[in-house]
C-alpha cells in the first residue's frame, strides 16, 4: 500500500523554508512526522580558499535575522587563528552587540511569529492569526514588540554602524572603531523604555499560562539532554564560558571548560530527506542522543542569570521543572522573555562600565595557528564555527554547527507528539495542522542558517511532463 501522508508546505511564520510530512497508519492514525528543510546553501564549501579574515563577513550572510551571532562566532575562531586575545573593551563591545542581537531576535519570534497563536487562538481564522491581526486586537502589545526589536537593532547599529550585516566593525583580534559618547548616551536614554516593555510582557505571559496548560503538556514535552554555555560560576552566558550538557534528570554529564573540544561529545548525522544535519550526543548515539539548545536549554543548564530582575524571573521558571529540567518545548516562549530581560539588564551594566568607550579595541597579528574554533550562544542556541587554514591564511576546511541544527532530532520528536495528539486525518481541520507548525515556532528555527550538509550533498532531480507525469528521476544519496 502507498504511504499515506499529510504534507504541510510551507511551514509558516518561521525563518526559512521547510515542510512537515505527517505519515499515517492504515487506519489513518498518525505514525510519525518529519521536519524537512528544503533549501541548501553550502557555506561550508564555498568559503574554502577564501582568506580567513573574510570569514566574519561571508558567514554572517548566512542569515539576516542573527548575523551578529555568526559574526562573533567567526571572529572568535579568527582570534584563535591569529593567536591573540582582543582587548577587554573590544570583548565588552562584542558582548553588548550580542545583547542587541538576542533582544531583537527574541522579540521577533515572540511578538511577530508566535504570539498570534496564543493571543488569537490556535483555531482562529488564519487571515487574522498574524502580526496584522495582533495589531488590530492588541495594539499596545504589538507596539511593545516593535519598540523592543528596535532597541535591540539600535544597539547593533550604534556599535557597528549598521543594523544588519555590520561585518566591517568586527575584526579578528577585536573591533574596528570605539563606541562614541553620543551613541552610548542614546542607548542609555532608551534603556528604561525597553526594560519596562520587557517586564510588562513577561508579567502578561505568566498570567496567560494558566489558559495554555494543554499546550504546555503536549507541545514537545518529553525528556532530552540540554546543552549551553555557562559562566565559571554556572551563570547564564552567551559569548564565552564553558560548555555544559545535562541529562533529562538535570545531572551534569559534560563539563567542557574549552568549547573548542566540541567534537569529543557532539556527533553529526545526516538523513536523505533533509538538508539539515542531525547533531547528537555521542555518549548515547544517534538518534537516541537527542538534546536541545536555545533559551530553554540555557536556563536549564545555568544555576542563575546574574542580573536582579532576571534572577527573580528564573526562580519562578525553575519551579516548572519540579526538581529537574523544564521539559516542555512550549516554555521556550517563557525562557525567551526572561533572556530579553537579562539582556537589557546586562546592556545597562555594560553601558555603565567606564571602559566601554576606551579606544584600545584591537590586537593585531596574522596567522599563528592553523585552526580556530569560535563558540557563542546565538538566539536559537549554541553556534560553532570551526576553520582550518594554510600558512597564508586561506581557508582549507570549514565546519559550521548551527544553533538550529542541534534541535533537529527534537523537532521531529516534537511534531510527532503534537500530530499524534491533535491531527485526525478523517476530520482534518486547519487548526490541527497549525498546532503542528506552532511547536516548530516555539523552537524558533532559523533555517537559512542551518542548511548545511556533511559529506556529499543529497540530490533528487525529477523530470516532470506538463501533465504532471514523472518521466525520469535521478537520486544521489549521501
Amino acid at each position: 500500500m502507498a504511504d499515506k501522508k499529510i504534507l504541510i508546505s510551507p511551514v509558516t511564520r518561521i525563518e526559512g523554508h521547510a515542510q512537515i510530512t505527517i505519515h499515517l497508519n492504515d487506519d489513518d492514525t498518525v505514525k510519525e512526522a518529519n521536519f524537512k528543510v528544503t533549501d541548501f546553501r553550502g557555506f561550508e564549501k564555498f568559503t574554502e580558499n577564501r582568506p580567513f579574515y573574510e570569514m566574519p563577513s561571508i558567514t554572517s550572510r548566512a542569515c539576516g535575522i542573527c548575523p551578529v551571532s555568526h559574526l562573533l562566532a567567526s571572529a572568535k575562531a579568527c582570534d584563535q587563528i591569529v593567536g591573540v586575545n582582543p582587548p577587554k573593551t573590544a570583548i565588552k563591545l562584542r558582548r553588548l552587540m550580542h545583547m542587541g542581537q538576542l533582544i531583537q531576535s527574541h522579540a521577533l519570534n515572540f511578538f511577530h511569529l508566535s504570539s498570534p497563536d496564543f493571543l488569537m487562538g490556535f483555531d482562529s481564522n488564519p487571515l487574522q492569526r498574524n502580526i496584522f491581526g495582533l495589531i488590530d486586537k492588541e495594539p499596545e502589545l504589538a507596539m511593545r514588540g516593535i519598540r523592543l526589536r528596535k532597541f535591540g537593532q539600535d544597539i547593533i547599529e550604534k556599535i557597528a554602524g549598521k543594523k544588519i550585516h555590520s561585518s566591517e566593525w568586527v575584526q579578528p583580534g577585536g573591533a574596528k572603531w570605539p563606541l562614541t559618547q553620543e551613541r552610548a548616551d542614546y542607548l542609555r536614554a532608551n534603556l528604561p523604555e525597553a526594560l519596562d516593555a520587557a517586564q510588562k510582557t513577561l508579567d502578561m505571559y505568566k498570567q496567560m499560562l494558566d489558559g495554555l496548560q494543554e499546550e504546555v503538556a503536549n507541545f514537545g514535552s518529553f525528556p532530552t539532554y540540554y546543552m549551553g554555555l555557562v559562566t565559571p560560576d554556572d551563570g547564564l552566558e552567551h559569548y564565552d564560558g564553558k560548555l555544559r550538557i545535562i541529562d533529562p534528570t538535570g545531572a551534569t554529564v559534560v563539563e567542557c571548560v574549552d568549547p573548542a573540544k566540541y567534537q569529543d561529545f557532539i556527533g553529526e548525522a545526516v538523513e536523505p530527506w533533509s538538508y539539515m544535519k542531525f547533531p547528537y550526543f555521542k555518549n548515547v548515539g544517534y538518534p537516541s542522543g537527542a538534546y536541545r539548545v536555545g533559551p530553554l536549554a540555557r536556563l536549564n543548564v545555568a544555576s542563575h542569570c546574574g542580573t536582579p530582575l532576571a534572577d527573580e524571573a528564573l526562580k519562578d521558571f525553575k519551579k516548572l521543572g519540579k526538581n529537574g529540567p523544564v521539559q516542555s518545548t512550549f516554555h521556550y516562549h517563557y525562557a525567551r522573555l526572561i533572556e530579553v530581560l537579562f539582556c537589557i539588564e546586562t546592556s545597562k551594566r555594560l553601558l555603565s562600565d567606564p571602559d566601554i568607550q576606551s579606544e584600545n579595541i584591537r590586537s593585531k597579528a596574522f596567522v599563528n595557528n592553523p585552526e580556530g574554533i569560535g563558540v557563542t550562544e546565538a538566539p536559537r542556541g549554541t553556534l560553532i564555527h570551526h576553520y582550518k587554514v594554510d600558512p597564508q591564511g586561506m581557508i582549507t576546511w570549514n565546519n559550521m554547527v548551527i544553533a538550529t541544527e542541534h534541535n533537529n532530532i527534537a523537532y521531529n520528536m516534537a511534531i510527532t507528539q503534537v500530530a499524534k495528539k491533535y491531527v485526525k486525518a478523517r476530520e482534518l481541520q486547519e487548526g490541527m495542522l497549525n498546532r503542528v507548525e506552532a511547536v516548530i515556532r516555539a523552537f524558533d528555527p532559523c533555517l537559512s542558517c542551518a542548511t548545511h550538509a556533511l559529506g556529499s550533498m543529497p540530490l533528487d532531480i525529477q523530470l516532470v511532463a506538463s501533465n504532471g507525469t514523472l518521466l525520469d528521476r535521478k537520486i544521489r544519496q549521501h
